[in-house]
């Protein structure tokens, strides 16, 4: 008796399990979860106001009028913060560079995040189709074991104290529920094990799913906001220190007939105005300033906004200054470059359109296309360092410009761009597809190793 009701609870505890695997188990991914929230219409840039459907047409196609109305509004309110900022910051240096640092930070995050979610995304996606297959690879067995257990409810093996002619046959058959219950149970409870970490990790893909759609609505208007407050930062640029068209020939002239980066930069900064007096500016700048005795006045100058210097002498900033871009490390420096050498500087992979910042305080000496760099921008740090940033598709300031550290300078294209920056010949970013930049400090036309420089959150990213 204790056997048969034995079996008829590992049986009630099978179908059960095969319910849940025929409803989850073998459910396409695309049914099994939930589909993230769609984009709202406030995070798509808008360059013109779209047409209003009629409200009869609206009910007709079924489209929710409060959600449209709410978005309407939604970007109504941005486009007015947008302009309040704008007239707030209009004629005031500091309140600009202020509004561009802080966007380029929160960007810069979001931009973190999104790599953060991306990554996560992809070993679940693989959990998923790992345990998928391998519950559809059992799913004859399991069927197997089901019409056994069945077939044994249907027909329990006989009681002793009722057939005692048949104790021959219930012996047999409790040698047999004997030897095959441990084995079913073991069956019952990985596949129950293997179907609740399926839902776990479907979970966690419509969550992390869910999680990209909104870093990117806020993602989009970040970036609106950003290009809005560069482009009134170089229209002022432009107003008080024009780059004639005779420099911007003879710095592209330079840069097609020079071989190297370290004569590139003293050619600049010898023989193109605008480059001359940022080169000049930044021996001043460095001649002038009295030694720092206390670190922290060195972190107050670099909350100045209205400065026009450098906040500290660069070799003092070591710990201070950002990454230049929210991404993850391809290349180290002093790494191998696959060709016998070494690489000098960093490559990091980034999302495609992220926003480059500058790293330091400095004059932009040099903003162009140059040799395998592609893209090529050098900034004049002060004391004889110069940084280099490569693989962007578009600089967005200009020869002789100052720039502060945290400041928007570039914005990366939708591939890999110049994947021979420095001496690295590998094609880890082109074969990825994705962004790639290239930073390389230099001491006096010599790489170094920029790691002492990074802050202490990304000196562990780069290094990670």
């Amino acid at each position: 008796m204790m056997m048969w009701r034995t079996g008829r609870l590992v049986s009630a505890l099978m179908l059960g399990i095969a319910g849940s695997v025929m409803t989850h188990a073998f459910m396409p991914a695309a049914q099994a979860q939930e589909k993230p929230a769609a984009p709202q219409a406030s995070a798509v840039p808008r360059r013109m106001p779209l047409p209003m459907p009629s409200p009869a047409r609206m009910a007709v196609e079924g489209v929710d009028t409060e959600a449209l109305k709410a978005d309407v509004e939604r970007e109504a309110a941005f486009r007015a913060r947008l302009q309040a900022e704008m007239e707030a910051a209009r004629g005031n240096r500091a309140k600009l560079n202020t509004l561009l640092i802080e966007a380029a930070a929160r960007t810069r995050s979001v931009e973190q995040q999104l790599v953060n979610v991306e990554a996560r995304l992809k070993p679940l996606d693989a959990a998923e189709q790992e345990l998928t297959a391998s519950l559809s690879e059992r799913r004859q067995v399991l069927g197997q074991v089901l019409a056994a257990l069945l077939r044994m409810g249907r027909n329990p093996p006989p009681a002793m104290l009722m057939r005692p002619d048949d104790a021959l046959d219930a012996v047999r058959s409790a040698i047999l529920m004997g030897a095959l219950l441990p084995e079913l149970r073991v069956e019952a409870e990985t596949l129950a094990a293997d179907l609740s970490e399926l839902l776990r990790v479907r979970s966690a893909l419509s969550e992390a799913r869910t999680r990209l759609t909104t870093l990117r609505i806020s993602l989009a208007e970040d970036r609106e906001r950003l290009a809005v407050l560069v482009k009134e930062r170089q229209r002022i640029q432009t107003a008080q220190n024009p780059v004639s068209s005779d420099d911007r020939t003879r710095a592209a002239s330079l840069a097609r007939n020079t071989g190297d980066v370290h004569a590139l930069v003293n050619r600049l900064e010898n023989e193109v105005a605008p480059a001359a007096r940022a080169a000049g500016a930044a021996q001043t700048a460095e001649a002038t300033r009295p030694p720092m005795v206390d670190p922290k006045a060195g972190l107050t100058a670099f909350r100045d906004p209205a400065r026009i210097t450098p906040a500290i002498a660069f070799a003092d900033a070591k710990g201070l200054l950002p990454l230049p871009v929210a991404g993850t490390k391809l290349h180290a420096f002093g790494a191998a470059d696959g060709v016998g050498g070494q690489e000098k500087g960093i490559t990091l992979q980034t999302q495609p359109g992220a926003q480059v910042t500058a790293p330091a305080d400095g004059w932009v000496v040099y903003a162009g296309p140059f040799r395998s760099y592609g893209q090529l921008l050098i900034i004049n740090a002060g004391g004889g360092y110069h940084i280099l940033l490569a693989g962007m598709e578009r600089i967005t300031v200009e020869l002789g410009q100052f720039v502060l550290a945290g400041e928007p300078v570039a914005i990366m294209g939708t591939g890999a761009r110049g994947a021979n920056a420095g001496n690295s010949t590998s094609s880890t970013g082109a074969a990825m597809g994705q962004p790639h930049l290239y930073v390389e400090f230099r001491k006096d036309g010599n790489s170094i190793d920029p790691a002492p420089w990074w802050a202490a959150t990304d000196n562990r990213k780069v290094r990670g």
